[in-house]
Order: C-alpha cells, then sequence, then structure tokens
C-alpha cells in the first residue's frame, strides 16, 4: 500500500514536472523521441566520445532518444545498435539497427557481437528500471542495469574502446565506480543540464578500456 501511494505521488509529480520541461517541449520541437537526447548531446561536446564511422551499442535504448543522437554523430559511415526489451520504434536512418534483448541476460553479449563486424568502439547505457517510488529498490535495481552493461562492455569493447553509463549514487555505488576505475585509464562523472535537479543520476565517462589482465596491449 505504501508503495502504491508514493508510486502515485512519483507519478503525479512527474507528469507536473513534465509540463513545464524546457528539455521535453525542445525534444519535441526537434523530433527527438526523448529530453534524454540532450543529456547524450551535452556529454559528447565534452567529451568527442562518440565519431564518424564509430560503431556503436546502445542498451536500454528504447524509446530511442540516443539512438538518434548517437546515429548523426557517427554518420553514414558509423552504426549504431540499439537494445532494449521493448521493441524501438524503427528509425529512418540507415545506419542504426535495434534488438529486443534483456541486459541481464547472461547470454546477451554474444549475440551482440554475432551482430557486429567487429568490437564496438563505444557503448552506451541510460537504462532505468519501471520506477516503485520506493528509493532503496529503485537504486538497487538500476545499479544492477548499470553492471549488466558494464559486464556487457567488457565482452563488446575493443580495447581502447570508451563507455558512457548512466547510475543512481547511493548504497553500492562507490563498488560500482571502483570496478570500472579498474577497467578504463579514466572515469570522469558527469552530470549534464537536462538532469532534473532533485534527481540522483549521474553518467560515468569511461575512456579506454584496459586489456585483459595478463594481455598487453598494442600501442
Amino acid at each position: 500500500m505504501q508503495g502504491a501511494k508514493a508510486l502515485g505521488k512519483t507519478k503525479r509529480r512527474w507528469i507536473s514536472e513534465r509540463k513545464r520541461d524546457v528539455y521535453h517541449r525542445k525534444a519535441k520541437e526537434l523530433g527527438y523521441r526523448s529530453r534524454a537526447s540532450f543529456k547524450l548531446i551535452e556529454i559528447c561536446k565534452r567529451t568527442g566520445l562518440i565519431r564518424p564511422g564509430d560503431l556503436v551499442l546502445d542498451l536500454g535504448a528504447a524509446p530511442g532518444g540516443w539512438l538518434q543522437v548517437a546515429s548523426e554523430l557517427v554518420g553514414k559511415s558509423g552504426r549504431v545498435l540499439g537494445v532494449d526489451l521493448k521493441p524501438i520504434e524503427q528509425f529512418p536512418s540507415s545506419n542504426v539497427s535495434t534488438i529486443i534483448g534483456d541486459i541481464e541476460a547472461p547470454g546477451l553479449a554474444q549475440g551482440i557481437l554475432s551482430c557486429f563486424a567487429r568490437k564496438a568502439d563505444v557503448v552506451i547505457s541510460d537504462a532505468s528500471p519501471n520506477l516503485t517510488g520506493i528509493w532503496e529498490l529503485d537504486q538497487a535495481r538500476q545499479l544492477s542495469l548499470a553492471s549488466s552493461s558494464a559486464r556487457i562492455a567488457s565482452e563488446v569493447l575493443r580495447t581502447g574502446g570508451a563507455m558512457i553509463l548512466k547510475a543512481f549514487q547511493g548504497k553500492s555505488f562507490n563498488d560500482l565506480l571502483s570496478s570500472l576505475r579498474a577497467s578504463f585509464r579514466s572515469v570522469d562523472l558527469i552530470k549534464p543540464g537536462a538532469t532534473r535537479k532533485r534527481s540522483s543520476e549521474i553518467y560515468l565517462v569511461c575512456r579506454s578500456l584496459l586489456p585483459p589482465r595478463g594481455v598487453s596491449g598494442s600501442g
């Protein structure tokens, strides 16, 4: 009962905020499927991580706002693959494809690799669970998705590749951060302007995946 009340309150607040949300209005004006598009736009402007010709994997891609941005950045010579539990409405761009898949399923990485001609240059993940309004539960479920996204990235990214990963700050966040800092040369935290002020979400920008332990890099 308490969870239902919390969820109802959260939904009413979300509807109220959406009506006043400048990023929601801007997304509709520019034809983006989600206000979240502006988060990736800002991150990429600041970091330059997604470039023309890149092969990009988008985990938790529905409804497709990040897919649109990544498609624009990689251009005709690049390719973007989106993965989500939900079907994603088809894109007119020929450099975007999508598959239905569960980020937390252990065999998903191999299925993704079968869609690629080579390993990915960048993995991006804005994945979130269906929110219950119970903070401890929502945070734990989101971090589980973030950890699963990081695991997939470790299997599908080329050595030297990059990742942009959303995580909810709170319990166990530091464990995820420590794990990523052991796997990439650098990990920075970014909170884009389009992130709601009261939100605990943060984006981890992970640069240059290290080779597996015991394996020397080519550079």
